[in-house]
């Protein structure tokens, strides 16, 4: 039987939040690096009624996302891509940052984009740590946005001499995600087909805690202590944002990056996050 196909990267929290929200009906074809995180939010998704498979997926390689794609088509039609797949600052080193973070999620929104069914839609997490870096020119913009997914590491901007460490790295990163999106919704587009990112701010998930115990925890805690909100964000709170854009109520919404941070943005240029 042919299935519409929803491919879900990345076995974590916001992702299967928004898998089942989405995900009823479909095929979930589930990629992870770590094939038994892979297994085991397949199995979650499969003990409350979903149809999930898990498939062993990089990133960072090519190859292994085409791989994912090819396995999802033999079961239908791909008509959702779901990408919260990635790496944090505290989790890895600069450049697995920009292999995974930047150019991978480049790669997939490229190949989804190939063979998306006509009224497809995709989201891609990228965060908040993209809106808070030093703006970059228009020049700068438009290379991270349109420069061919095989030159992108070869941008100057990216080389080491340019990058102080690993959130530097993490927010290049994630602003090469809003822009990425921006131009590949107009190539979707074509397939008649929507693309969308969400920019998180604080979510507590596995990832965020190692965040939380890591170098910079005392940083992440004062943010959200001190955001609009008070308080960190849950995967069903980014998923209720992700829900708006995947369903028919977001139809004319492409090629956008929505922010859900609890004002941690709005206080850091003009709150008391404001760096002194």
């Amino acid at each position: 039987m042919n299935q519409k196909v929803m491919i879900l990267t990345g076995a974590g929290q916001i992702g299967m939040a928004i898998a089942r929200r989405m995900g009823y009906g479909m095929k979930l074809v589930i990629g992870d690096k770590k094939p038994e995180n892979a297994k085991a939010i397949a199995k979650i998704m499969k003990d409350a009624g979903f149809d999930a498979v898990p498939v062993e997926m990089d990133l960072s390689s090519r190859p292994s996302i085409q791989n994912l794609i090819a396995k999802a088509q033999t079961y239908g039609d791909i008509t959702m891509l779901v990408n919260a797949a990635g790496v944090s600052p505290s989790q890895a080193p600069i450049e697995a940052i920009l292999k995974v973070d930047l150019y991978g999620t480049a790669v997939l929104l490229e190949e989804v984009g190939k063979v998306i069914a006509p009224g497809g839609v995709g989201v891609t997490i990228s965060s908040q740590s993209g809106h808070r870096m030093k703006q970059l020119t228009p020049e700068e913009d438009e290379q991270l946005a349109c420069t061919p997914t095989e030159k992108l590491l070869a941008l100057p901007l990216l080389q080491p001499e340019n990058i102080r460490d690993t959130l530097h790295a993490y927010q290049l990163a994630k602003r090469c995600n809003e822009k990425r999106v921006m131009a590949e919704s107009v190539k979707w587009g074509q397939r008649g087909a929507r693309i969308n990112s969400i920019s998180p701010g604080i979510i507590v998930t596995p990832l965020a805690i190692d965040e939380f115990n890591g170098p910079r925890g005392d940083f992440y805690k004062n943010m959200f202590a001190k955001c609009p909100a008070g308080r960190p964000g849950t995967a069903d709170e980014v998923a209720n944002v992700a829900e708006l854009l995947l369903s028919e109520k977001g139809a004319f919404i492409t090629g956008s990056d929505f922010l859900i941070d609890g004002g941690a943005t709005a206080s850091y240029f003009y709150g008391p996050l404001k760096p002194q």
